[in-house]
């Protein structure tokens, strides 16, 4: 079935002098001339996007566009008319953004996360930018520690909103994220909560313990950078554990409890130092590592 907007693999059924005609079950689509290589011949099989052009003909193009029905993508925008905003997605017709779709008005050149869709009743690609409208609200196939892909569409002074695996909504509270992110970035993250209302709660970190170790793999590889010692430690403030290891206080103190029960590093009075050579060996990781707690002090 052929699909308008997205790729679709087509057989060249004849050549004419302004193109070839590939064959589809809607019918033959023409491959314009600009687009043809010579090493294009009847009867080969073609992975080419189908659009409509502006005059709502179906047409393929060995062009690639910067995404494709569903996808979530920044675009720029290019010209503003009375009923919407063309955006430019790497293609000779750009993608209007109706303005019923728009949550402000968009203005060239900035750009603007957009989700792709395709209109059944006019068989017309576009355009929307109500990104949380358009995500899928049918969260149960996600779990609570389940690693996904974000792309980050906004940031407000509560959290972080992220689009989740190229199909839900989600948000990263700003308390609780150490990694500078700015709109259009893409990142790992975990799925902190499933809430009642089918939003989905955020995180950078792996929950458990697994979070705990990889915190501690950070420490001992910025004491090897900085020589082994670093002056942080449990009277630290908060902002400089945060701006050294990009960590909460919580989590600085769990890890370097960890370490020290290891053997890895010691812990001084104005700070924390590398030990030399090889670290003890304990096999036995602790089931609750939250409570190893050199410092015996609240976070």
């Amino acid at each position: 079935m052929l699909k308008i907007g997205e790729y679709n693999e087509l057989v060249v059924e004849s050549r004419v002098e302004f193109g070839l005609y590939l064959n589809s079950d809607s019918g033959r689509i023409l491959l314009p001339n600009k687009y043809v290589s010579e090493e294009f011949n009847i009867g080969d099989t073609l992975e080419v996007f189908v659009y409509t052009d502006s005059e709502d003909r179906l047409v393929a193009t060995t062009l690639q566009p910067k995404g494709i029905v569903g996808d979530f993508v920044f675009l720029k925008a290019k010209e503003i008319v009375s009923f919407g905003t063309f955006m430019d997605w790497g293609l000779e017709k750009d993608l209007l953004i109706p303005k019923s779709e728009q949550q402000e008005r968009m203005l060239p050149p900035r750009k603007y996360l957009i989700k792709i869709c395709f209109d059944e009743q006019t068989s017309r690609v576009y355009g929307t930018a109500k990104i949380s409208a358009n995500c899928d609200k049918n969260t149960q196939d996600l779990a609570a520690g389940q690693q996904v892909d974000l792309l980050i569409h906004s940031i407000t002074e509560i959290g972080i909103m992220a689009v989740v695996d190229n199909r839900y909504f989600g948000m990263l509270y700003r308390s609780e994220t150490y990694q500078d992110l700015s709109v259009g970035d893409r990142c790992k993250g975990y799925i902190m909560r499933l809430r009642e209302d089918n939003k989905i709660d955020l995180t950078l970190k792996e929950p458990g313990y697994s979070s705990v170790k990889g915190s501690g793999d950070t420490i001992v590889e910025l004491l090897n950078t900085a020589g082994g010692f670093i002056p942080c430690h449990d009277k630290s403030s908060p902002q400089e554990i945060k701006e050294i290891f990009s960590m909460s206080k919580k989590e600085f103190k769990r890890a370097v409890g960890g370490l020290f029960k290891r053997g890895i590093l010691t812990l001084e009075k104005d700070g924390i130092r590398l030990k030399q050579g090889e670290p003890a060996e304990n096999p036995e990781q602790p089931e609750k590592p939250e409570k190893i707690n050199p410092w015996n002090s609240k976070s």
